[in-house]
């Protein structure tokens, strides 16, 4: 009991330390600049807002694939290591009793499979691949997939065009904050 009291003790006396300290002291209640926010400020959205410079092929994403994601998910991406996920196939079985949920036959977007791959893979070491290595991995998954031809170069305008088999399968969202719900004119 008496360590645990003194751990709460040093613990209050450092916040109340950084509070007496005021803003500042230890980088608390100091602005944030764009410089320091660039870095984080990575994601992707669905329509290719945030798509990064750079560009990717099929063949070189085929070798970025077998040196940095095979050993989790399978030479092709269909023999997954237990507990990672299945990346080619299941086509048609969305509606079946097992769906498989694969960057073919689920992903509704292109454009943020790019995304999820460059912020969270390869697994070990996210943020790790370089603009035109994910442009590459992705150029062949979507390959692996059928959804793209092998001699296929992608780059953010291409692949914004990217249409997914998946991309009519989600609703939008009804929440009435949403811009496309927000009421314009003679609203209740």
């Amino acid at each position: 009991m008496r360590a645990y009291s003194i751990a709460i003790g040093i613990g209050l006396t450092c916040l109340a330390g950084a509070a007496i300290a005021g803003p500042g002291h230890f980088g608390l209640g100091t602005p944030v600049t764009p410089e320091q926010i660039r870095p984080w400020d990575i994601d992707v959205r669905p329509d290719g807002t945030g798509l990064p410079p750079g560009q990717g092929t099929v063949e070189k994403g085929e070798k970025i694939f077998a040196e940095q994601c095979s050993a989790c998910h399978g030479d092709k991406g269909q023999t997954p290591a237990k507990g990672f996920d299945k990346l080619v196939g299941g086509k048609g079985t969305l509606a079946t009793a097992k769906p498989v949920q694969t960057v073919g036959s689920y992903w509704p977007y292109a454009t943020t499979i790019f995304d999820y791959v460059h912020r969270a893979m390869p697994f070990p070491s996210p943020q790790s691949l370089s603009n035109d290595e994910v442009y590459s991995v992705v150029a062949y998954l979507l390959y692996l997939n059928d959804i793209v031809p092998r001699d296929t170069v992608l780059n953010a305008d291409a692949l914004k065009k990217v249409k997914m088999p998946n991309a009519d399968g989600f609703i939008p969202d009804g929440r009435p904050d949403t811009p496309e719900l927000i009421c314009k004119s003679d609203c209740k």
